[in-house]
């Protein structure tokens, strides 16, 4: 069970996941092999088993035992309470469901940007975005905690550190990583991040790693960043492994891929120097 200051008592939070709902989904996935998507109902509820599994692991983690037997319903019958929040089906979502220590469960639905369905499956070719977001170094270390690696509406860390960058909106081209005080990139403000693969300077180990797996890293849950539901989705699939990135290590003007639950995959660009004004 969690360790809760007595400012973050249970009665101060909730559980959160936010997701898209998007209409286009389902045909899409048909185009797909049964087993390259973690949806057996082919919902337009992207990652919803992902989204309900990881809103249960946090109720678990901090002892809330009503909110656990409302999230192990079957996943047909989430699907039919989230259905009763969608205003118009034929239009795309973006969903925030909140759920408290006594299981009650809300759904905050707000209009989503249209964006191309393609981006909700894995990165390609065929997903590539024209204008990478601009991706900053949060320059204060957060303290992981139940905190970081759930997602609660406790999130005062991610909204100062997004603050610091200057990131006005959720709107705005632009990220922030988090960064533990070991130096490790946790996770992004509102995004995992994915890197390419870091290869040490031993011309032995570079072959090595060059046949140990994916191109792609995303840190791991060790550096203290959240269990996202997009980042299960890319290790599931082979698009990355787990590999810790200290801040040294980045480089600017990289490329770099994001995602979160209502985005899907997106391209990003390291950005360490400051912008000639």
């Amino acid at each position: 069970m969690a360790t809760i200051s007595p400012s973050q008592d249970s009665e101060s939070f909730q559980i959160i996941s936010s997701l898209r709902y998007e209409p286009a989904l389902p045909e899409l996935l048909r185009a797909q092999p049964s087993d390259a998507y973690p949806d057996s109902l082919r919902s337009p509820y992207y990652l919803l088993p992902y989204h309900q599994e990881r809103l249960l692991r946090a109720a678990e983690c901090f002892g809330w035992s009503k909110a656990a037997m409302f999230l192990q319903q079957d996943v047909e019958s989430f699907v039919e309470h989230l259905n009763s929040f969608i205003p118009d089906r034929t239009k795309p979502w973006r969903l925030r469901i909140v759920i408290d220590k006594d299981g009650a469960c809300t759904v905050e639905v707000n209009a989503a940007l249209p964006m191309d369905p393609l981006s909700l499956l894995l990165p390609s070719e065929m997903n590539q975005t024209s204008t990478p977001w601009l991706v900053t170094v949060d320059s204060q270390r957060t303290v992981p905690s139940p905190f970081t690696t759930h997602k609660t509406t406790s999130r005062d860390n991610y909204t100062a550190a997004r603050l610091r960058a200057k990131i006005a909106s959720p709107q705005d081209p632009a990220e922030v990583l988090i960064v533990n005080p070991h130096g490790e990139i946790m996770e992004g403000s509102i995004t995992t991040p994915y890197f390419r693969r870091r290869r040490s300077a031993s011309p032995q180990v570079k072959i090595d790693q060059e046949d140990a797996g994916p191109a792609w890293v995303t840190p791991p849950l060790s550096s203290g960043g959240n269990a996202g539901t997009t980042r299960r989705y890319a290790l599931a699939r082979g698009f990355c492994s787990e590999q810790a990135i200290t801040v040294a290590e980045l480089i600017d003007g990289e490329e770099c891929w994001l995602s979160n639950g209502v985005r899907g995959f997106f391209q990003g660009k390291i950005l360490l120097k400051e912008p000639k004004s």
